[in-house]
């Protein structure tokens, strides 16, 4: 490890991640109980806590830009939606209702919503979006709304720099989906509950996910297969 690393590391200036930490207490023969604490304390480091409440106080167009910057910065974006359509993929009226659960006026988020969707024509990103059909189908706004909702995923799905893929209800997923995901390039995942967002940024946590998000992968349905279930899906709604 080079010498302005360690500096840096010492100042501040960079947070370690555990595979730094690991490797500076082995080559220093630290004592198993002080490699155990010192290792606890550095994935608390690299794990960040954004709770909902929070963000609503601070205001939901906040959050929009630190999206639209995490955008701006990264090349590779992997998506697994477990249950509901992710903001780049929605229309307004799928927008207003994914908010109209939070109580204020939600115009500025909505409207920054819509702006950050035009990173989906930047041919120098790639992302991948993975849904299932529980996402797909979840009854956000009205049938006919719904319908062209799901017609909307399909049209993406022509764009050069977007493959969308679905996971159709029956298919067998290795492990167990418990939450949505997003993974920036190979540097960081972001993981939904109800209550707020987990943010990973050691390499290890990330590494995990994208194992995880590769599984779900070889198991969706892309291009042409995915655009009939999502055009029988649409039609659903609409009879």
């Amino acid at each position: 490890m080079s010498q302005s690393k360690i500096s840096k590391i010492e100042t501040g200036k960079i947070t370690p991640t555990l595979i730094d930490v690991e490797r500076i207490l082995r080559a220093l023969e630290a004592p198993e109980s002080l490699i155990a604490e010192v290792m606890a304390l550095a994935r608390i480091a690299n794990t960040e806590w954004q709770d909902a409440r929070s963000l609503r106080r601070k205001g939901l167009d906040k959050k929009q830009n630190e999206l639209a910057q995490l955008e701006k910065s990264s090349t590779e974006f992997r998506f697994f939606l477990l249950s509901m359509i992710t903001g780049l993929l929605s229309t307004p009226e799928y927008i207003r209702a994914s908010l109209e659960h939070i109580p204020g006026d939600h115009s500025k988020a909505i409207a920054r919503k819509l702006e950050r969707q035009a990173v989906l024509y930047d041919e120098s990103k790639h992302f991948t979006f993975i849904l299932t059909e529980q996402a797909v189908r979840f009854p956000k706004v009205p049938a006919a709304a719904m319908a062209v909702q799901i017609d909307h995923l399909a049209s993406l799905s022509y764009l050069p720099s977007v493959r969308i893929g679905v996971i159709p209800t029956g298919t067998y997923l290795p492990g167990c989906p418990l939450n949505t995901f997003t993974i920036y390039d190979d540097r960081m995942a972001t993981v939904e509950s109800s209550t707020g967002i987990m943010v990973f940024r050691d390499p290890r946590d990330v590494t995990a996910y994208l194992d995880e998000f590769s599984s779900y992968e070889g198991r969706a349905l892309f291009e042409e297969e995915a655009r009939e279930h999502l055009s029988a899906w649409a039609n659903a709604y609409r009879s």
